[in-house]
């Protein structure tokens, strides 16, 4: 990457600061550009989710897995939970969703509730083993709420088989004018559901899969306690990737922390985090990170910068800090400040090799949390950040009610925050689809074919508060 006439400024600057410069390109079609990371994780796009507990989770890491990306298992989930959502994500199908399941004598009011966890909005109604039937939340509309689904559900659905073609399932549901269908083995046993968009997608995105073929999963670790003793069992759980997390990267206590990872011999790759400065870089990697993790106040939930005064805009740290890592001959991810499209196409152009999303994703119907209706009538759920009395008095729960109170007096996050559903972009997947056709058409403006080299290519402008709000566009006229 490099400015544009070579004139790098004085200070430090946010995504909001920058623009990127078409080059000549001979780059095509959108199509055309491999997403692939090199830095060892495997996504083939360049996506991570962040290890927040109101974000990260099964259902979050099943979807974004299965598209290319990856997600971490925060550090504040109890060992066994993490192992069995790490075996779960690992026996999910490569294009199949997992489908919510409801007996005929479930209830409405039942399968209401369970529906908003997937962004399709519906379930399939299963009889020793086999689909009977289908329910959609338009289905329940004006039916009491102790109705049995065999008298809701529509009945002798469309059938997929297992071994069906993407475009072939896409083709037998648009002919059949239904979104949804289930997938079955062949005894007609319910393996797998598949829609519309899923099928289409399953033809777009390569998963992120292990040597075995299997979806990968994170977990990060912290710098406390028994670090190795942690790290070792989430290694022999299965993790694809370790990510030693805290605030405050740079210190002591996370290189002992790191050295002691090291010292399992690890097979995947170790990341660790959060820095904003080359020294930290160097810190770290010396330490044994493979990968660095880079922002320090950027996220939706954190409040270090206000608090502290402590942080760093995050396009001029992630710059930095790749620059070192490369020089290393390691990477980074850009964790926070990302709430356009565009955000992550700079990160990229920075030298980041994936970059971490939270908050973004925590308004979708993939998340972990519950979906509440505002008073306006609008979908939304909670977010909180890990540095909140609420995350630490979760994480400390094991502590005497003295020592969680001393902690939870001193936050660095908003407990509680409200993240609105996207009635256009409801779930994750659809975000992932905004971001991907955006950071595919930065490749091909740079004429880029990889994100390599998109890191190479890119050219960089500073821009003022009105050139940023320029670029946006209007919903409404303005007259």
């Amino acid at each position: 990457m490099r400015f544009l006439n070579d004139q790098a400024p004085q200070y430090d600057l946010t995504y909001d600061d920058v623009f990127m410069v078409p080059s000549r390109s001979n780059v095509g079609s959108r199509q055309g550009v491999d997403l692939s990371s090199v830095d060892g994780t495997g996504t083939t796009i360049p996506l991570v989710v962040a290890n927040m507990t109101a974000v990260a989770g099964r259902r979050m890491a099943e979807t974004v897995a299965r598209r290319g990306g990856l997600v971490v298992i925060p550090q504040d989930i109890p060992l066994d939970v993490v192992a069995d959502v790490t075996s779960w994500v690992k026996r999910r199908h490569l294009v199949h969703d997992t489908p919510i399941v409801l007996p005929p004598t479930a209830t409405a009011a039942e399968a209401l509730s369970l529906m908003p966890k997937r962004a399709h909005g519906g379930l399939i109604v299963v009889d020793d083993g086999r689909p009977v039937g289908v329910v959609t939340e338009r289905d329940c509309v004006g039916v009491d709420r102790f109705t049995q689904l065999a008298d809701v559900m529509s009945r002798d659905p469309l059938l997929l088989p297992e071994d069906i073609a993407p475009k072939d399932a896409f083709d037998r549901l648009y002919e059949s004018r239904i979104k949804l269908a289930p997938v079955v083995d062949g005894d007609g046993r319910l393996v797998g559901l598949l829609t519309r968009r899923g099928a289409l997608r399953a033809t777009l995105y390569t998963p992120n899969t292990d040597a075995r073929g299997r979806l990968r999963i994170a977990a990060a670790v912290g710098i406390n306690g028994d670090v190795a003793g942690r790290a070792k069992a989430l290694l022999e759980a299965g993790v694809d990737t370790l990510v030693v997390d805290t605030a405050h990267g740079h210190q002591e206590r996370m290189i002992e922390a790191l050295r002691a990872v090291r010292g399992l011999d690890p097979q995947v790759p170790v990341v660790a985090g959060n820095v904003v400065s080359a020294a930290g870089v160097r810190d770290l990697v010396e330490a044994g990170a493979d990968i660095i993790k880079v922002g320090v106040g950027p996220g939706a939930m954190c409040t270090t910068r206000m608090m502290t005064g402590v942080g760093r805009p995050q396009f001029s740290a992630v710059l930095e800090c790749a620059a070192e890592a490369r020089r290393l001959g390691r990477h980074v991810w850009a964790d926070g400040g990302v709430r356009h499209p565009r955000d992550v196409a700079m990160a990229l152009a920075a030298g980041a090799s994936n970059v971490m999303i939270g908050s973004w994703f925590a308004g979708t119907h993939e998340s972990p949390g519950d979906l509440q209706v505002a008073s306006d009538g609008r979908l939304y759920k909670e977010s909180f950040g890990m540095a909140s009395a609420r995350a630490v008095s979760h994480r400390t729960s094991g502590e005497s009610h003295w020592e969680r109170a001393r902690k939870a007096l001193f936050e660095e996050g908003i407990s509680s925050s409200r993240m609105y559903v996207d009635p256009e972009r409801p779930g994750v997947e659809d975000l992932i689809d905004s971001i991907v056709a955006g950071v595919r058409s930065s490749c091909t403006y740079a004429g880029a074919a990889t994100l390599e080299e998109f890191h190479e290519r890119a050219v960089v402008g500073v821009q003022s508060a009105a050139g940023y709000a320029e670029g946006k566009p209007l919903h409404a006229s303005w007259s």
